[in-house]
């Protein structure tokens, strides 16, 4: 299979793209304000059209807020961190990327101060990442590959089911246009990781097809001097063709396949570098791989309206080794949906069927205590956007789901957009969600499989109701555009599912007797100026259990102040910095951890039409959670390693040349 990767790279390379370059903004508005000079040079985010809702509205039309990392933040990204989408998320002040494993890298996506299982990500609206295979590597998606990222915050379980309590992410691939297209990238970073990555994407009259083909290797780096690598030996390839069928103007069917291979391996550095012995003898290793197909069929103007019906199957095989301790295990993960919409008058409607299937098999020599399991959810859902007058608009779903092991949920949802004025948008939005028991989650990933406990017959699933509200200003004072976005949220979840730890040291997954509360707020500027561009986020969330002790969810920064200001000599030069301060942030013993900050910055070169080159710095003051407390304690045979708050991979600089034809 790593034969037939690479090759596919070569023989993508074919085809031609014009050059685009971009600093991202790491959030975008709603209602931007429109521009024919800044250096945002997409179109007005007005116009960009929404696949998360499900009716394909523009982003100004919706009721609910929804921020959209467009295609040529895509592009620009590709050439800062090709090999995964986590530092453009980072990027965002509402959310935090959290690393789970010093070894192995891995990490998960906080929003809205939450766990990270409360986020759901979604690839084309479809969820592809759930139970085991939504804990390793997800990470791992080259910017390259995506047309745009969009991010809704808040409970949209009405339209996703369950998981989506805090938010969702979901990942839009690229499609053919009218021309075809060609990028080929290769970059390396002084924290020797090599990525080479190729696009290429053309229309052939009635039919089309899109091609990723991508190599990353890294070799495993002791940044702070421990004996234990703090950044894994990685060996991923990835290929991703779709296929597109335009069928006749109102019909089209995509078919589309994912492959991913990688190999992750960390630890000690001596048996890293084949110097084992009676000692030093600790290493961890992920090994997995990822296969999906998925199918979609598109047909417009049916009775008015617009049908869509898509699928997708997935297997995914995991070998984890900690020491002498293996999980072994294969996922087989099924969706299909049917969904209808229609605008009707002065009603926008939705309506469809889904279902979820999920099989877990303990694979020969696994080490863990988990059970097998078959999960199965069917459900229904209905949605109706309202117009009540042109500037008015309330929006109500309604969700049925049923759990083939945990039952039935219903789950209604509430929105509203009012616009009083052109330049001022004002949005509310009310819903319900759940999330069904899983022993593969973050918070387990985080502990670790070796003590964990299968789930117990009578563990119920979470629920929650949670509120949003956001309002947005645009205006210009003489030549300078400023856009002005306040967000509040608040989220109540009973019956929050927590390990717990019994005398013998043995973990069980266990509904607490209490709540979980997040209040947050959520604050941006944004101001341009010809071709400069500045960008200020603050977000402030308290987010804790209501028991006597009042405890802080671990890990979840209830101060994130973030900026970015951008510069660009058009057609040449592009010029970015930016940092980010994360405060208030706890631990597992509810022990305040150190703030601290972070700084990037960035310079790109755009040589004619065809080559840039860019020049990034991440982390450029080298903050590291290793300067402050030991990464592990206990003895190099048998480490404990600390859970991670911060970076611990240290300053880092790339240089990437990309080659557009």
């Amino acid at each position: 299979m790593k034969r037939i990767l690479l090759v596919a790279i070569v023989l993508s390379i074919t085809g031609t793209i014009q050059a685009q370059n971009r600093v991202p903004v790491p959030v975008k508005d709603t209602l931007p304000a429109p521009s024919k000079d800044t250096i945002s040079k997409i179109s007005d985010l007005g116009e960009v059209v929404i696949s998360s809702t499900r009716n394909n509205s523009r982003i100004e039309d919706l009721p609910m807020k929804v921020e959209v990392l467009g295609k040529e933040e895509m592009i620009e990204e590709s050439g800062i961190k090709p090999g995964n989408v986590a530092g453009i998320l980072g990027d965002l002040s509402v959310i935090h990327i959290q690393n789970t494993s010093a070894v192995s890298g891995n990490n998960a996506i906080r929003m809205q101060g939450l766990d990270g299982k409360y986020t759901q990500l979604l690839r084309d609206g479809m969820p592809v990442y759930e139970g085991l295979s939504g804990n390793f590597g997800v990470l791992a998606i080259p910017p390259l590959d995506l047309k745009q990222i969009e991010i809704i915050k808040g409970s949209v379980s009405t339209l996703y089911g369950g998981g989506a309590i805090a938010g969702i992410i979901n990942f839009i691939a690229k499609t053919p246009g009218n021309k075809p297209e060609l990028t080929i990238l290769a970059n390396r970073s002084t924290l020797k990781e090599t990525n080479v990555n190729a696009f290429y994407a053309e229309r052939y009259g009635k039919t089309g097809l899109t091609l990723f083909a991508g190599v990353t290797t890294q070799n495993p780096v002791d940044v702070n001097k421990d004996g234990f690598s703090d950044v894994p030996r990685v060996r991923q390839y990835l290929l991703h063709p779709r296929f597109f069928w335009y069928i006749n103007p109102q019909s089209t069917l995509i078919a589309g396949y994912t492959g991913t291979i990688e190999k992750r391996e960390g630890g000690d550095m001596q048996v890293l570098e084949h110097q084992a012995d009676n000692i030093h003898q600790y290493t961890e290793v992920n090994n997995s791989n990822r296969h999906s197909v998925d199918l979609q069929f598109t047909r417009k103007n049916l009775g008015g309206g617009a049908l869509t019906v898509k699928g997708v199957g997935s297997f995914f095989h995991l070998q984890n080794d900690e020491g002498t301790f293996s999980l072994l295990g294969n996922q087989t993960s099924t969706y299909a949906e049917a969904a209808y919409n229609k605008k009707s008058g002065r009603h926008d409607w939705v309506a469809g069927l889904n279902n979820t299937g999920e099989i877990y098999r303990r694979a020969k020599g696994d080490s863990t205590l988990l059970n097998n399991y078959t999960y199965n959810t069917m459900g229904a859902f209905i949605q109706d956007g309202y117009h009540i007058t042109d500037q008015f608009m309330a929006e109500a779903g309604l969700r049925a789901d049923y759990h083939n092991v945990f039952g039935w949920y219903v789950l209604p949802r509430l929105a509203f957009v009012y616009k009083p004025i052109e330049n001022i948008s004002i949005r509310l939005s009310a819903g319900t969600g759940y999330k069904s028991p899983a022993v593969f989650t973050t918070q387990t990933q985080t502990i670790g499989y070796r003590n964990l406990l299968p789930l117990n017959a009578g563990v119920k699933s979470e629920k929650s109701q949670g509120i949003n509200f956001d309002g947005n200003y645009r205006t210009n004072i003489g030549k300078v555009e400023i856009t002005l976005n306040q967000a509040l949220y608040y989220t109540h979840i009973k019956n929050p599912i927590l390990p717990v730890a019994d005398a013998k040291n043995m973990v069980r997954l266990e509904n607490m007797p209490f709540a979980v509360n997040s209040l947050g707020t959520d604050t941006y500027l944004r101001m341009a100026l010809d071709h400069l561009e500045l960008y200020l986020g603050y977000n402030h969330t308290v987010s804790k259990y209501d028991n006597t002790a009042a405890t802080h969810v671990a890990f979840a920064p209830q101060d994130k102040f973030a900026s970015t200001l951008a510069y660009e000599i058009e057609e040449k030069w592009r010029f970015g910095i930016e940092n980010a301060w994360v405060g208030n942030q706890y631990d597992y013993n509810n022990q305040k951890t150190p703030n601290y900050w972070f700084w990037a910055a960035m310079i790109s070169r755009q040589f004619g039409e065809h080559i840039t080159v860019v020049l990034n710095g991440e982390n450029i003051f080298d903050a590291r959670q290793g300067k402050n407390t030991p990464l592990y304690t206990g003895t190099v045979s048998n480490p404990t390693f600390a859970p991670l708050w911060g970076p611990i991979d240290g300053r880092t600089i790339n240089l990437s040349v990309k080659f557009n034809l």
